[in-house]
């Protein structure tokens, strides 16, 4: 992993006003790969994640790689939290249609997309920009696209909402021309995909009428997921189960992972957050009987077989009973069998040292995690 300081974009006229904040990578970095299957995300800074380093990334890299897909994002930009397994993407906060045409090329020469997510028009509309031809434009976006990628699934969003009363009435007759572009496309052979992305937030889910918020770039997350897996081959196949085999659990908020604290082996040693360092006291087993193992006998425990609040996630010897059995969950949380309860940082702490417990699901990202081979 690159580590670096950044800085991300805040937009209230324009998408792309600079504030500083510390996440991961920044503009054009090295390229992440793993192998899987090449995805890009392409538009402006709702893909980058303004507001909220890494948008709808996040959620999607969740809800794919707990799924069993192995994918690859890529792009010639790097942004997002270290809890977000692959930085890679094509989000230009600020750009409208008709400039990421001019640079789209170059992109798909050079990457080689699978899959493109495009959402891509709301800086035409919040800069005005010959708002009326915006949807041609986007038309010929996409005949560049599917021109230059013809094995591509391309994934045509419909724009997320604005909270300007006059903006969203722009939003809204842009995206009513899209349905029929990208029939167009179909009906010509190409492989292009409407995705509703619109209706999906509305205006609460913005933190500045513009962006969304964390829980509005998760309903993205949840739509853009929905979309890929209604498209077969698009995000390849699921593997096998070993694609959780020896993975460390990387929680969403503080980038750590889920660890034995010292390499113990002791039963009832409560498990904690720590910097990921790759050694066996993080890497853990999800079997097909849905234990959580770790250096092979040990199993992830709820201790004294609780069932309430606060019960602390221990080691203990594999024995098959229910309160050592998980559910690693698309929505990247990982759920006691017995319990119903959500694996769950201690006090939404982000510190090495935080212990780990189970606690009522509420959503909080402490109760995220993602896998990481």
């Amino acid at each position: 992993m690159i580590r670096m300081n950044t800085k991300w974009f805040a937009a209230f006229a324009v998408c792309g006003l600079a504030v500083a904040a510390t996440v991961l990578g920044a503009g054009a970095a090295s390229a992440e790969s793993n192998g899987g299957t090449r995805v890009m995300p392409l538009g402006d800074s709702i893909t980058e994640g303004t507001q909220v380093p890494g948008g709808y990334r996040i959620g999607l890299w969740q809800r794919l790689t707990n799924g069993g897909y192995t994918v690859d994002y890529v792009g010639s930009q790097f942004n997002g939290p270290s809890s977000l397994g692959d930085h890679d993407h094509e989000g230009h906060p600020g750009w409208r249609i008709d400039q990421i045409d001019a640079n789209i090329v170059g992109w798909l020469t050079t990457y080689q997309p699978r899959s493109v997510l495009l959402h891509i028009g709301t800086n035409d509309v919040l800069q005005n920009y010959n708002v009326s031809t915006a949807p041609n434009r986007l038309s010929t976006l996409i005949d560049r696209i599917t021109n230059n990628a013809p094995s591509a699934d391309v994934f045509v969003a419909q724009i997320t909402p604005l909270a300007n009363s006059g903006q969203e009435a722009a939003v809204r007759a842009f995206n009513a021309q899209i349905p029929g572009i990208v029939q167009s496309k179909v009906s010509a052979g190409k492989r292009v995909h409407l995705v509703d992305m619109h209706t999906a937030l509305t205006t609460a889910d913005l933190i500045d009428g513009i962006h969304p918020t964390a829980a509005g770039y998760g309903k993205m997350a949840a739509v853009w997921h929905n979309a890929l897996l209604s498209v077969p081959g698009s995000i390849g196949s699921p593997g096998s189960g070993d694609n959780r085999t020896n993975v460390q659990l990387v929680g969403a908020p503080s980038g750590r992972c889920v660890d034995v604290p010292g390499s113990a082996t002791t039963n009832g040693t409560q498990a904690q957050l720590w910097d990921c360092h790759g050694g066996t006291n993080q890497r853990w087993t999800h079997t097909a009987s849905r234990e959580l193992r770790v250096y092979g006998s040990k199993c992830l425990d709820a201790s004294g077989r609780g069932t309430t609040n606060g019960t602390a996630a221990i080691i203990w010897d594999c024995s098959g009973q229910p309160n050592q059995q998980w559910n690693v969950n698309a929505n990247g949380t990982i759920t006691g069998v017995q319990s119903g309860l959500c694996l769950d940082v201690a006090g939404a702490a982000t510190a090495n040292g935080s212990k780990v417990q189970l606690w009522a699901c509420h959503g909080g990202t402490n109760q995220q995690w993602s896998i990481r081979r």
